[in-house]
């Protein structure tokens, strides 16, 4: 369908978890309609505190906010300083009073307006303020549109020994709905629209089992005029790449199936959770640039869990290489210097938060388009997979 005046393709994707269905909207302009896209989906809610990245321009912010004001709900904006050290229970405590102030009821709304971070910690503040508020996620970023908008993870950081353990305090609580517009990608940095990339080639590295076995091959010839922003083909890569995200939460939505579902969407992450907080690593060398953002560490945990999976014999090189290249014409990283020793790193990893009885559990890579996850894997071939990412 394409949007009228646009000339860009519309396309809706339905999630349909055990506990909610919603819809996935991708287009482009919908951010200025916000609010006719939401009232038939809450059409009693009075409030919405509206939370929104700071560095968002405020021309955007307050296109959305008059939308809802039309549509009779009042915003309440709230900026939010979006980094991991800004994630944290202090920051959503503060929004909490926020909500309260506003007299938000069970009928309001949370909206988060901005990336990953932002719809991370408001969903956690929807989900929590008077035991749940119903919430509308409006990313502005690749990677918040392709994976942390859909799903219903949401989660602040906690600070424990010195560390930041990331998202080690949330809950589940889907969203009623989410508008991804891809106009909002034209003015995203280059390093941030990258990052999202790494999402993308992941959820293409399991597609073939979730419904969508062409992915891999349509992004790989796609990825040129991906990387020129050409509306039509963000708006097909956020929907294909939105619809696998769904069907895996379909089938697994509190990611209770040890042996697949929601967990393969963990590919890439043990290793890129264990390293993207470290101080002074960043994409290029130059510790200016540090620390890593998300994706750019998932794109290295996608490199490293490659290389341990053919050191296990799990994958072919050749896919491996395919991999490699992908993310190098993506423009991401797949090598960073400064790296702690491999063993410092595997301990780190021993405490992500998805380990079990203390036994890592990492998604492979086992085939074009599929991943397994593998229960305590060889360390050996792990630190293998983390020495292929280490640049001298």
């Amino acid at each position: 369908m394409e949007r009228p005046g646009t000339g860009v393709n519309q396309r809706t994707v339905r999630v349909q978890a055990s506990s909610k269905s919603y819809d996935v909207i991708v287009g482009s302009g919908l951010l200025a309609s916000l609010g006719g896209l939401v009232r038939p989906v809450v059409s009693n809610a009075r409030k919405a505190l509206l939370i929104h990245d700071a560095r968002l321009p405020t021309a955007l912010v307050e296109s959305c906010g008059r939308s809802l004001t039309a549509a009779g709900c009042v915003p309440v904006l709230q900026a939010f300083e979006a980094s991991e050290s800004n994630k944290v229970l202090a920051q959503a405590e503060f929004l909490h009073t926020r909500a309260a102030a506003a007299r938000l009821d069970r009928h309001d709304l949370v909206v988060a307006l901005g990336g990953g971070i932002v719809g991370d910690v408001a969903g956690f503040v929807g989900a929590t303020f008077k035991r749940g508020l119903r919430v509308i996620q409006c990313p502005t970023t690749l990677l918040a549109m392709v994976d942390a908008s859909v799903g219903g993870k949401t989660g602040v950081n906690l600070r424990h020994e010195g560390v930041l353990l990331k998202n080690y305090v949330g809950t589940f609580h889907q969203p009623e709905l989410v508008v991804a517009s891809v106009d909002a990608l034209q003015t995203l940095p280059v390093r941030e629209f990258r990052a999202g990339l790494a999402e993308c080639i992941k959820h293409a590295m399991i597609s073939a089992d979730w419904g969508d076995p062409g992915l891999w091959d349509w992004t790989s010839h796609a990825i040129g005029a991906i990387l020129k922003r050409a509306p039509n083909a963000l708006v097909e890569l956020v929907a294909r790449n939105v619809a696998v995200k769904a069907a895996v939460v379909g089938s697994d939505e509190r990611e209770l199936d040890e042996s697949g579902g929601r967990a393969l969407l963990n590919l890439g992450h043990t290793f890129a959770h264990a390293i993207e907080t470290l101080p002074g690593i960043s994409p290029d060398g130059d510790p200016v640039h540090a620390p890593l953002l998300h994706g750019e560490a998932v794109a290295l945990g996608l490199q490293a869990a490659c290389a341990t999976a053919v050191a296990l014999g799990l994958f072919e090189i050749a896919e491996a290489v395919r991999v490699r290249n992908l993310l190098e014409e993506a423009g991401l990283p797949i090598g960073v210097r400064r790296l702690p020793p491999g063993e410092r790193v595997l301990e780190r990893m021993a405490s992500d938060k998805k380990s079990i009885a203390g036994a890592m559990r990492l998604v492979l890579p086992t085939g074009r388009g599929r991943a397994s996850v593998v229960q305590s894997p060889e360390p050996t071939a792990v630190i293998r997979g983390i020495a292929s990412i280490s640049v001298p």
